[in-house]
């Protein structure tokens, strides 16, 4: 009911009492309070005033579904939106949904991960209210082989996301973008499988968004950097999550339409690591 009583809050558009609130979700006022309560507790800025009502001032830059889900209007990405406020990592919490039968395009988001990682295992500084740490769940139509592409797909999206707020990416092969050569962006993608058949995909998108230098660990200072390094001021992180979506949502649906070609071509665009040599390591 919370949900309900912002988006009422939000179509008044100023005072609404406590009354109506209470006569149109059909509870009572004692209830209304209580979802008030738990809204200024999440951070929305709800003024209140005797014979009056309440009005909604301002709303946090929370990572919260009732947040990232207005005015999405995606398709299949962001159907569902979870989040939470701390996980050990978004992409083990959205591989268990998986298996439970969570739907495509399901999202999982978390304001701080305790073991986030990249490629190889590797650890990814995941501070709370500083990032995007968000999973995306796919179930496509295309064949296994294919699947590696998806964190291409997924470098693209930022890419995207990043050009709305007038920033332009640099992608390194396979699933870093970078900025002077210090990252902001790392990728994973995980895959489940048959021989013919992919059961799912999960892609684990980590986003340095408002993180100042100073407040990554020592060692990470020289080699990693954010969007608020990047820009110079601050980026909303539900409007920077919701473009990201937006654009994951159309490639997705482009993909599974028309393959992989678009996509490819599009990461040409953006890709620092064309034409130079790389050294795999397996």
């Amino acid at each position: 009911m919370r949900s309900d009583v912002l988006e009422l809050l939000r179509e008044a558009g100023g005072c609404i009492s406590g009354e109506k609130i209470a006569e149109r979700l059909g509870v009572t006022r004692a209830a209304v309070w209580k979802k008030i309560a738990a809204l200024r507790e999440a951070g929305y800025d709800i003024a209140s005033a005797p014979r009056s009502g309440y009005v909604l001032r301002s709303a946090p830059d929370r990572l919260i579904e009732a947040e990232i889900a207005k005015d999405l209007g995606t398709v299949l990405v962001g159907k569902k939106i979870i989040c939470y406020d701390a996980v050990d990592s978004t992409n083990l919490v959205l591989k268990q949904l998986a298996h439970e039968g969570a739907e495509d395009g399901t999202v999982v988001v978390a304001d701080r991960q305790g073991t986030g990682r990249g490629r190889m295992e590797r650890p990814f500084f995941s501070p709370p209210g500083k990032g995007i740490w968000v999973s995306i769940l796919l179930r496509p139509t295309f064949l296994p082989q294919d699947a590696p592409k998806c964190t291409l797909m997924a470098a693209v999206a930022v890419a995207r996301a990043m050009e709305h707020f007038g920033l332009r990416a640099a992608i390194k092969w396979p699933n870093d973008i970078l900025h002077e050569g210090r990252k902001l962006v790392g990728i994973l993608t995980e895959m489940s499988a048959e021989m013919d058949r992919v059961n799912y995909v999960v892609i684990g998108i980590g986003i340095n968004v408002n993180i100042a230098r100073k407040d990554f660990p020592e060692d990470l200072r020289d080699t990693a950097t954010s969007l608020m390094q990047m820009k110079g001021e601050p980026l909303p992180r539900v409007a920077f999550l919701q473009e990201l979506l937006r654009a994951l949502d159309a490639l997705y649906r482009e993909v599974q339409s028309d393959g992989f070609a678009p996509v490819l071509a599009a990461w040409r665009t953006y890709a620092v690591t064309l034409g130079q040599t790389v050294r795999v390591i397996g």
